[in-house]
């Protein structure tokens, strides 16, 4: 499971700050770490009092946190002070950790200030060349660069001045924007709009921290840039959307749709578990490919690998039965996540699938259950997939699924130089697929039982 460590402060209303930040890593099913630069006293829609906590706390509660063990992502909030913001800065270059998101927080919707004057500089020099990604709203943007940010231009310009100043990337975020939303990415060079829509914004009471939490489980778990900040965005519009409409004061993101798609995510853990108990029960390991096995399911809306589960570590062989290195979850494959989104794409409904060796007789045995089968052949690749790291799974199961102009039950990959030639069955759950796995098997000679040890 990937570690999240939020560093920021409490809100003692629970919508925003550390509260908000665990409650959006928790759901989006990654382990939530904290540090607490702050203590406040607020409701939903007002600051009323802010204690800072003293610098060398926060460095000693740092230095625990990564006492613990490996930290995949770190996301900054509030900081309040200059000298909290030089010990984050430390700790994070000592600690070396791979991702940044630094949510710039300066001031509370009701416009209390939550950042030192004597912070900015610092921030700026120490904190920010550190960030794999910065995510300013409006106002956050004119005041890192002294100039004026009011419309898509002044975004842009604001990415890429931050971008000058260290950031590696850069996400100027536009709820605030007349009409609809819009956020702009500086990332690889360019400038991208990711165009929302209109929502019932009033009362969004943690947004920004619920969208940098967001960003910072995506990119832990293994997605691109462009690919988690469209993710987390379509996340907050989507809790934001469940707003009431009528709420006349400041209202705390709508825990009911994040509880909604808790329980859709817990329901595609369990059965994935319970489908991986009756492939070891069925003593099917002879089915394994040398570079292992997995088994994926996606969220029914599934656009990103972030929705999809697999199994970390994959699927292995053991006293010939299929073992599990660890228990399922989201983000955790690249390569039959891809399959999935893929047949996805052509049928919503085909929400699994799980990758077999493949032979001859396998295929024949494929055949001899009346399965469907379609196939791609590496060889046809076009050049610019094969520079592409990780792009070939996703043309091939494209390419395979158009030309048989539905989903069928399995893809046979050829393989190619340095690739396992593989069969992935694919389903509507992973007890569709199990199943068909199993059909298969019955149709061909096991081996012997001193080859499964």
């Amino acid at each position: 499971m990937r570690r999240i460590l939020t560093i920021a402060g409490s809100d003692s209303s629970g919508g925003a700050g550390i509260q908000g930040d665990l409650r959006v890593i928790t759901l989006l099913g990654a382990f939530g770490a904290s540090v607490i630069t702050a203590l406040t006293a607020q409701t939903a829609g007002e600051v009323c009092a802010v204690e800072p906590v003293p610098a060398a706390l926060v460095a000693r509660q740092l230095e625990a946190v990564f006492a613990d063990g490996p930290v995949n992502a770190i996301k900054t909030g509030m900081l309040a002070r200059a000298d909290t913001v030089r010990a984050v800065a430390a700790a994070v270059r000592g600690a070396r950790v791979p991702t940044l998101v630094l949510d710039p927080v300066m001031r509370s919707t009701s416009g209390t200030r939550l950042l030192a004057e004597d912070a900015m500089q610092p921030l700026c020099t120490e904190l920010l060349p550190l960030a794999r990604v910065v995510t300013p709203n409006l106002a956050e943007a004119a005041e890192l660069t002294g100039s004026g940010v009011r419309d898509v231009e002044g975004m842009e310009r604001a990415a890429r001045r931050l971008h000058e100043m260290g950031a590696a990337s850069v996400l100027v975020t536009g709820g605030h924007l007349d009409g609809d939303p819009l956020d702009v990415l500086f990332d690889s060079g360019k400038c991208t709009l990711l165009a929302g829509r209109q929502t019932h914004r009033l009362g969004a009471h943690g947004s920004g921290c619920a969208h940098s939490s967001a960003l910072a489980t995506f990119l832990a778990m293994g997605m691109s840039v462009l690919a988690a900040a469209s993710e987390a965005q379509r996340l907050v519009a989507l809790a934001i959307s469940a707003l009431p409409p009528s709420a006349g004061m400041a209202t705390p993101l709508a825990a009911q749709e994040w509880c909604t798609h808790s329980e859709e995510r817990a329901g595609v853990l369990a059965a994935l578990r319970s489908a991986m108990d009756d492939l070891s029960r069925a003593k099917l390991g002879w089915l394994v490919p040398e570079v292992r096995a997995n088994l994926g399911y996606a969220l029914p809306q599934a656009r990103t690998r972030a929705e999809v589960a697999a199994f970390p570590g994959r699927i292995t062989a053991l006293a010939g039965r299929h073992v599990a290195v660890s228990p399922p979850a989201f983000g955790a494959s690249r390569h039959i996540a891809s399959v999935i989104l893929a047949a996805m794409a052509h049928d919503r409904r085909s929400r699994a699938a799980m990758n077999i060796r493949s032979s001859p007789d396998i295929l024949g045995a494929c055949s001899s259950a009346g399965l469907r089968i379609a196939q791609f052949d590496r060889d046809d690749e076009p050049e610019p997939v094969r520079r592409h790291e990780g792009s070939s799974l996703d043309w091939g199961t494209r390419v395979a699924l158009r030309r048989a102009g539905e989903v069928p039950d399995a893809i046979c990959d050829r393989g190619a130089f340095g690739k396992e030639p593989m069969i992935r069955v694919l389903g509507q759950d992973p007890a569709e697929v199990i199943g068909k796995v199993r059909t298969i098997a019955t149709c061909i000679k096991a081996p012997r039982e001193e080859d499964l040890t």
